[in-house]
């Protein structure tokens, strides 16, 4: 039964996914773009947890703590060179 829904899951993180990579490819301006960049970031995010739940280990939590810290600093480094220019003063 697990099995299946990590499967379903998978599927609508996928298409959450393609989504975001519409929203980024199109996107009118730059801020849309960062939003869906960090959108697309908290897709991976839930797809490494969903593999870790359907194969029962630890090692994907990790992954995904991993990779959210470093999606938030590399969003917030991309926020603040779009509005200052430069990242470090």
């Amino acid at each position: 039964m697990i099995a299946v829904s990590c499967m379903v899951a998978i599927a609508c993180i996928s298409v959450a996914a393609v989504l975001n990579v519409y929203r980024l490819a199109v996107g009118p301006d730059a801020l849309d773009r960062v939003l869906a960049l960090d959108t697309l970031v908290i897709n991976a995010i839930a797809l490494i947890v969903v593999i870790g739940i359907w194969y029962a280990t630890a090692m994907y939590f990790e992954a995904a703590l991993l990779f959210a810290m470093v999606g938030f600093l590399s969003t917030a480094a991309f926020c603040k060179f779009l509005l200052r220019g430069n990242v470090i003063e």
